[in-house]
């Protein structure tokens, strides 16, 4: 059987494709092709040569396909349907990824932590993590990133430019995954859920931090202690108390914190503001922790429960304290006398023995105390407030002990020899 010149230049090329051979060489950068129409498509890549143009809007293409493929954009024709779910796509290859979602497979692997990626570009991105490189660098503050999109997130902080709005109350956020979790405050969505007590979150992050409560994992440690934390931001807060930064300052009286809560709660002194109300007594306090504990005072809730004598208290420092009755641990000493204390404002206190410091003045006479107990007392000789009566004579005074003393002319007790 005769063969025509056409078919024969046909076989040969196809034979090609099984030999490997490329006989068709570009002059300008040496790259080989086993086809003389792909050397021809390629010399455009460096000649800028694009012959294929859209009628609709004009732009222009190297290649037919491309050109073809961008006609969907304006047709949204999508013709590569996944047989599974139905989706469809304007491109095999991304019918090709989606199918993906499907298998489960992931055949792009890093080949320093074999961790594996449905795609080709998140690879990519994950092999700076171990290189290091960060080839995304904004203009303005020199700061670098691992992907395009975070470097055009990060420049709408210089911009201000927040494009993702809520259409419920028009709050507006520089990521659309930042609206997202938003929508959840509206929805009541909370999509991530604990296995093991079934609590509810509405952000991936929260579940994840959640979950160390349940295995007591605290990954944060501490380089100079070695404590450990749940949270990174509680290991940053932690690490002050080494260096002794304290960021947060008062406008007012210049007094400075480790934290930014500190700081506001420190400003309600200045403005008198106490948010937290108690209920039953209209009381109102600084601090909502303080408010918890306000409320033991109503319902008698002494949670803190002593593993010693099983007395129980409605605060851990309490318990604290008293545990070190049972233990005899005194864990603050006197740099001068070296007597030891098992409470710090005790030792506070007996430091003014050495120093002769008195904080506490009568603003009425300007005599000066040690401690706030004794000045209390001492307003007394001005107010002449007696709140220690005898329930026998009904004869009152300034001070306790000076009750006490006086029972003793009611029960003939004489405790001195």
């Amino acid at each position: 059987m005769s063969m025509s010149l056409d078919q024969g230049s046909e076989l040969k090329t196809h034979k090609r494709t099984h030999t490997g051979e490329k006989r068709y060489k570009c002059q300008l950068c040496q790259k080989s092709f086993g086809q003389g129409s792909n050397l021809k498509r390629h010399m455009g890549t460096h000649t800028g040569e694009k012959t294929y143009m859209c009628l609709l809007c004009h732009k222009s293409f190297a290649r037919r396909f491309t050109l073809e493929r961008h006609r969907r954009t304006h047709t949204g024709e999508k013709p590569h349907r996944c047989s599974l779910c139905q989706k469809s796509f304007a491109e095999s290859c991304k019918l090709k990824r989606h199918m993906r979602t499907h298998t489960g497979e992931k055949p792009f692997q890093c080949q320093f932590c074999q961790k594996s990626f449905d795609y080709d570009c998140y690879l990519k991105v994950h092999m700076r993590t171990h290189t290091g490189e960060k080839p995304y660098s904004c203009d303005l503050c020199q700061k670098s990133f691992f992907q395009g999109s975070n470097l055009k997130v990060h420049m709408r902080t210089h911009t201000g430019e927040k494009p993702h709005s809520c259409d419920l109350c028009q709050k507006s956020f520089f990521q659309g995954s930042d609206l997202k979790v938003h929508m959840r405050t509206h929805t009541g969505e909370k999509p991530y859920s604990c296995g093991l007590c079934q609590k509810s979150f509405f952000q991936g992050g929260n579940l994840k931090v959640h979950m160390r409560t349940h295995t007591g994992e605290n990954p944060f440690q501490c380089q100079f202690c070695q404590k450990s934390f749940d949270y990174d931001c509680n290991l940053k807060v932690h690490m002050r108390t080494h260096t002794g930064e304290k960021p947060y300052s008062c406008n007012l009286c210049q007094k400075s914190f480790f934290q930014g809560r500190n700081l506001k709660v420190h400003m309600r002194t200045h403005t008198g503001e106490k948010p937290y109300s108690c209920d039953l007594c209209q009381k109102s306090f600084l601090k909502g922790g303080n408010l918890k504990r306000h409320m033991r005072t109503h319902t008698g809730e002494n949670p803190f429960k002593c593993q010693f004598c099983q007395k129980s208290f409605s605060q851990g420092s309490n318990l604290e304290l008293h545990v070190r009755t049972h233990t005899g641990e005194k864990p603050y000493s006197c740099d001068i006398c070296q007597k030891s204390f098992s409470h710090g404002g005790i030792l506070k206190m007996h430091m003014r023995i050495h120093t002769g410091e008195k904080p506490f003045k009568c603003q009425l006479c300007q005599n000066s105390f040690a401690r706030g107990s004794r000045l209390k007392i001492h307003m007394r000789t001005h107010t002449g407030e007696k709140p220690y009566t005898c329930q026998l004579c009904h004869k009152s005074f300034a001070e306790s002990c000076n009750l006490k003393v006086h029972m003793r002319t009611h029960t003939g007790e004489k405790t001195y020899m």
